[in-house]
């Protein structure tokens, strides 16, 4: 088969079967094209089926020589990696060139995370006497109560709202739905603004159902909540960069610190493996540190 009946047949299933946001989708398919471009500009014909380890190898070392940052080679190897599953799953190849590849050795970053005091500082900064703070306050007790990506803050609907039960249906990545979690302090400052502030706007049609929305009456941007976050931040004299997801990972890596079922925090977060999760598990140093001498009996000795 040729590149390009490939390369379609492989969206589609992405598209329909996987279930994955445009945004992967193009990634994908954008690393697929960087691999059929390196053979064309080096004069290799050669058919998808007929791909073999040695000319990944040939192209993995030529995107490392151009100082490609190694999450990026790691990225391009995976999304290849599926497309080569994806031709063995329709029997347009028997064999996977990439199955013997070993990708780059990856670092596992830990995200930033917030303390609760410079939570509480944070959210202390928001001026509870006009529409936009009421409204700017729900969203991070909402953040920081379940954890949520800002995507799926500014697209939460009314009639997901379960505050009776203390839950929120959420609808994730790949529209996959989850109930989570929600904190007293967050239904209470999201019913002051849904009973106090929105039912006073001018609400567009299409939007009815959308919690947040801004003055003209429509769903909130995510770019509004960085924006916001960012000026919060900044009057609370915080140093770190602070976003949306710095309430998401403060969320987790607190419930793990308090020694919550990694299971349960996965099922929280919406990941699908439990190994995204995992990267929660760190503890501050500090406070090992400071366990460590207030429970150990050989540092306790000498205050005996």
């Amino acid at each position: 088969m040729d590149w390009m009946s490939t390369i379609k047949g492989f969206k589609s299933y992405l598209k329909l079967e996987r279930s994955l946001s445009p945004n992967t989708i193009e990634s994908y398919l954008h690393d697929i094209e960087m691999l059929n471009h390196f053979f064309i500009a080096n004069e290799k014909s050669i058919s998808p089926e007929n791909v073999k380890q040695l000319d990944v190898q040939e192209f993995i070392a030529a995107i490392h020589k151009k100082k490609m940052a190694d999450y990026s080679q790691a990225r391009i190897l995976s999304g290849i990696r599926a497309f080569y599953k994806y031709m063995q799953m329709e029997d347009i190849s028997d064999s996977d060139p990439t199955e013997l590849i070993e990708g780059p050795k990856l670092r596992r970053k830990l995200p930033d995370t917030l303390s609760y005091p410079e939570i509480e500082a944070i959210l202390n900064t928001i001026d509870l006497s006009t529409p936009d703070g009421v409204r700017n306050r729900a969203i991070l007790e909402l953040l920081y109560s379940s954890g949520l990506r800002v995507t799926e803050a500014v697209n939460l609907k009314i009639s997901n709202l379960f505050f009776d039960v203390g839950f929120i249906k959420v609808i994730g990545k790949g529209d996959k739905e989850r109930l989570v979690p929600i904190g007293d302090m967050a239904i209470k400052h999201i019913n002051i603004y849904k009973n106090e502030i929105r039912v006073h706007l001018n609400i567009k049609k299409d939007f009815e159902n959308f919690l947040f929305l801004n003055r003209f009456g429509k769903s909130l941007s995510r770019i509004s909540v960085f924006m916001f976050i960012k000026e919060a931040v900044m009057k609370a004299g915080i140093k770190k960069t602070v976003s949306p997801h710095t309430f998401r990972h403060s969320f987790a890596s607190h419930l793990i610190e308090g020694g919550a079922d990694l299971r349960a925090v996965q099922e929280m977060l919406g990941h699908a493996s439990i190994t995204t999760t995992e990267i929660y598990t760190h503890l501050d140093r500090d406070y090992l540190r400071e366990s460590l001498m207030t429970h150990h009996p050989l540092y306790n000795k000498s205050k005996t």
